[in-house]
């Protein structure tokens, strides 16, 4: 008789799931030093796969069942949602350490519990007594909100079968473990097989699961990417950790779209809707000063007023060298690109000039329709010449010097408007050219279309002698 094959170890790697059969200092998969940990792979014929009947039938005799939404009472969390969490669904939420995730479900778990609907938080990284804590700071306290403090999965999903609660918050999946399982807690394998476990639950239960997950040093989720195609919703949460604002990104949502944006606030009582970013971003401006410059962005769908800062010092004669360049919440190599249209454009050398750029109240810009923003901060700072506080300006420059059109304008110019600036620049583009008085924001606003940055900095009264048009 033969016997079975037995389980041989294997190397599987924490960030990417990669499988190696012997243990090597990077992995490759993806890169990463030192994320291989072992494992033992079990054999063939442990899990035989069981027989289940099916019933195949025509898509058109599918009976439909519409799933509840569970409404959180967080407007900002709900809209982007599309309404709250479906049931039945599986969530998986990341960001960065202390960002705020566990602050955000146990607010909206309340908010839930509080609509008569049964709550399970299951804290598995935290004891029940300091989540207790944190729910008597943020006022969540409410009867139908129960907490479970394990990490054993098998525990988890018999005390999930034995409340039916509506929504389930696993704070986090990362350090659930099955002693069935072979690997440490947060191991690919452990992962793996506690979501699978938890999205069976959630489609027996019709119960609305969230799932905390923890992110790599890059900012991703951690664990396989199969993670990512189980689950239903894909999230991410961030923001600056010494700031208020924090964001919502809908990464993949199987019920709605996945371009709506949520923005918060980050208190003392915890993490509130943000219904007017643009003016927490601009609250603290200062008109009139160099190196300033005021520009609208997209967040989804959402146009967001923020201020681009610039600060341009010359090196001392003689330091020879490049100056260095210090990039904050936009893309460097846009940065880079805008000032080799400025040197070779525009006349203005900046390579043995220090150069820094930053985005005020920690968003972070990635779209080039803030190129001309950035550009004009840095000639404001290099020429020491204000921006017109009134102005507001979009538009994405070209390697030839040229402008050119963004997407969704009329959103972006409304925004400014409806916030005060009265003159806009930007590239040409017929469809924001206002037909008399019917456009709302040609009552209050001026449109200055340009075809070049040369033409852009003029209109910003920054054009000098040490500027040419381009």
């Amino acid at each position: 008789m033969a016997s079975k094959p037995s389980s041989s170890p294997v190397f599987r790697c924490l960030a990417c799931g990669h499988e190696a059969h012997k243990w090597t200092g990077r992995c490759g998969g993806c890169g990463d030093w030192n994320s291989l940990t072992e494992e033992l792979s079990a054999p063939l014929d442990n899990h035989p796969i069981p027989h289940v009947p099916g019933t195949v039938r025509a898509i058109g005799d599918v009976p439909e069942v519409s799933d509840p939404q569970l409404t959180t009472g967080i407007g900002e969390l709900d809209r982007t949602l599309g309404g709250g969490f479906t049931g039945a669904s599986v969530s998986l939420i990341g960001g960065e350490p202390g960002v705020g995730k566990s602050t955000l479900l146990l607010q909206a778990a309340a908010g839930v519990a509080r609509s008569g609907r049964t709550v399970l938080y299951v804290t598995a990284e935290e004891s029940a007594n300091q989540l207790k804590r944190r729910a008597q700071r943020l006022d969540a306290i409410c009867d139908d909100l129960f907490v479970l403090a394990e990490t054993r999965l098998e525990v988890v999903l018999a005390r999930l079968a034995e409340t039916t609660p509506a929504l389930v918050v696993v704070d986090s999946v990362h350090t659930l473990f099955d002693d069935r399982v072979s690997g440490v807690p947060g191991s690919v394998t452990q992962v793996r097989e506690a979501t699978n476990a938890l999205v069976a639950a959630a489609r027996r239960s019709g119960a609305a699961v969230v799932l905390v997950g923890h992110v790599t040093k890059d900012g991703g989720l951690a664990g396989p990417r199969v993670l990512e195609h189980t689950v239903d919703t894909v999230m991410h949460f961030e923001g600056d950790r010494d700031g208020a604002l924090r964001l919502l990104r809908v990464i993949k949502h199987r019920f709605g779209a996945t371009d709506r944006v949520g923005m918060f606030r980050m208190t003392k009582h915890g993490i509130e809707s943000l219904d007017d970013p643009s003016g927490l971003l601009l609250a603290d401006r200062q008109a009139g000063v160099p190196g300033s410059a005021v520009v609208a962005v997209l967040e989804g769908h959402r146009p967001v007023l923020v201020e681009v800062q610039a600060l341009v010092s010359p090196r001392p004669a003689g330091s020879g060298g490049f100056g260095t360049r210090t990039v904050t919440g936009l893309v460097p190599r846009r940065i880079d690109l805008i000032l080799a249209v400025l040197a070779q454009r525009a006349q203005l050398d900046l390579s043995s000039a220090d150069v820094f750029v930053s985005v005020a109240g920690g968003l972070t810009v990635r779209e080039p329709a803030a190129d001309l923003a950035i550009a004009a901060a840095v000639v404001s700072s290099a020429t020491l010449r204000a921006v017109p506080g009134d102005v507001m300006m979009l538009g994405e420059v070209g390697l030839t010097g040229e402008l050119r059109s963004v997407p969704e304008p009329i959103r972006r110019i409304s925004e400014a408007a409806r916030l005060g600036f009265s003159r806009i620049v930007a590239p040409r583009d017929r469809s924001v050219r206002p037909a008399g008085g019917e456009v709302e924001w040609a009552r209050s606003a001026r449109l200055q279309q340009v075809a070049t940055l040369g033409e852009a900095m003029h209109a910003m009264s920054l054009q000098d002698a040490g500027l040419r048009a381009v």
